[in-house]
């Protein structure tokens, strides 16, 4: 009866459907293995930074410091946004400065390991990554020591008369370079890894066109490159605009970033802990507002 069924008026016969497979027992193992990531943010990052806001709306008993009751305290984002607003503005324009700077020496970098290094390429990317092998705050004190008024740096500008002020630590400059420097891998690696992905045939095919340099690196390359650049100009700006240990070890008063309120806010400072909470939380929604504009901006179809 079955074989009747697919005996088509013509005369002719239609294979019958194939069986579909039985997808019930797999239908949660993508669920179970998001599971622990899930937890893991939940737990480590969502909680605590609940916590956190709950802590921004709490005020201090008076005479009392480093006791606090649940409160609906706006008050403290007032202070945060009033009191420290020159600390934002400087966090923000070193981020900036940081970020182009990094831009201006990883982007030829990165070209040179693509498309030109030869054998040379894994040499050139151990170089890149090696500060990755010591502390953080150890590269920043090196950088302290190269730029200190005895320095090599500071000692060849003094004797050339190219720095006016005579010394490079204790200001933005020297603040400026330590983001650059510290950063500068979380650069190169994203544009790296771009170029090197790309199809040296389409750049290429710009020269065939009769293009020039400039132009095929316009509207090719750097086209190509972009998820890589979007990367890693997040990568750069985001810790850097929350940084403090290269404006506590490189700077001075004068140059201090909000991540230094921040830290002195939570450890230095009696009954500074809603205060430091406000400070955090409008310095991460501030930062969440310029990504989205440039992201939505510059974005491409691989990010957004």
């Amino acid at each position: 009866m079955s074989a009747l069924a697919h005996v088509s008026s013509a005369g002719g016969t239609t294979p019958p459907p194939a069986p579909q497979p039985n997808r019930k027992g797999r239908s949660w193992v993508p669920y179970l293995l998001l599971l622990p990531g899930a937890l893991w943010l939940l737990v480590f990052f969502v909680i605590p930074l609940g916590q956190l806001f709950s802590v921004s709306l709490q005020s201090q008993f008076p005479g009392y410091p480093g006791y606090y009751y649940r409160d609906l305290n706006f008050g403290n984002y007032v202070t945060a946004l009033t009191d420290f607003a020159p600390h934002f503005g400087r966090s923000i324009l070193f981020a900036t400065l940081a970020t182009f700077f990094a831009f201006c020496l990883a982007y030829p970098l990165a070209y040179a390991m693509a498309f030109k290094a030869g054998r040379w390429r894994n040499v050139m990317l151990i170089a890149v990554i090696a500060p990755f092998f010591t502390s953080f705050i150890l590269r920043t004190v090196a950088w302290r020591q190269i730029l200190a008024d005895e320095g090599p740096v500071a000692s060849t500008l003094n004797t050339l008369h190219l720095l006016p002020g005579g010394r490079i630590t204790e200001t933005w400059i020297a603040v400026v370079a330590g983001l650059t420097y510290n950063f500068l891998p979380f650069m190169v690696l994203p544009i790296y890894a771009s170029l090197e992905r790309a199809d040296s045939r389409v750049i290429e095919a710009g020269g065939d066109l009769y293009a020039n340099g400039f132009t095929t690196f316009r509207t090719v390359t750097l086209p190509i490159s972009m998820p890589g650049v979007l990367a890693g100009t997040l990568l750069t700006f985001i810790p850097a605009a929350g940084d403090y240990v290269n404006a506590e070890l490189l700077g001075s008063d004068n140059t201090k970033m909000i991540g230094n309120v921040i830290e002195s806010q939570f450890f230095r400072v009696p009954g500074g802990f809603p205060t430091a909470a406000a400070l955090s939380f409008t310095l991460m929604a501030l930062i969440l507002a310029m990504v989205f504009v440039y992201v939505r901006r510059f974005g491409t179809e691989e990010l957004v």
